[in-house]
């Protein structure tokens, strides 16, 4: 396939004057990764990072954080992945291990064999069977002071 390519590109070359083919440098658009998705980024199972962790579209983590996540995108975390910090996102898939608190504003979803050792705060909580956690939640809006009903001072 390639020798076809280059074949091509010389037999289109040949039919300029060879001053403009030396001069003109052979650009080729790059072809996409296979597997590549726009706006998520992977950090694979053997990085590891110490501090805290921001970024702004959707993360697949598949190796060992030690601090704090913090995004407005999702986070999913593998199932090699280890998590010893509190995570803050709209939403988080868990596959590996967590021993911290996540905080989401969308859903939280704790899959087959995740471990979480830590409390939950979440819009929507997604727990299969088989998954481990330890901690309490929070789930649902919380209501605003506003919309309860005042009580009339003086206690009458």
């Amino acid at each position: 396939m390639l020798k076809q390519i280059i074949n091509q590109e010389d037999s289109s070359d040949a039919s300029k004057p060879a001053e403009e083919t030396a001069a003109a440098p052979k650009t080729r658009p790059a072809a996409p990764l296979a597997g590549a998705t726009a706006g998520k980024n992977i950090l694979s199972s053997d990085v590891e990072i110490k501090g805290k962790l921001r970024f702004s579209n959707d993360l697949i983590v598949d190796g060992r954080i030690e601090g704090e996540v913090h995004s407005e995108g999702d986070l999913t975390v593998g199932e090699n992945s280890h998590i010893v910090g509190d995570v803050k996102t709209r939403s988080v898939v868990v596959f590996g291990r967590i021993e911290g608190n996540i905080t989401v504003t969308d859903r939280c979803e704790l899959k087959q064999n995740a471990i979480l050792h830590g409390d939950v705060t979440a819009g929507k909580l997604a727990i299969e069977e088989g998954a481990t956690f330890m901690g309490s939640s929070t789930v649902g809006t919380p209501r605003s002071a506003s919309k309860a009903p005042a009580k009339p001072a003086g206690g009458q």
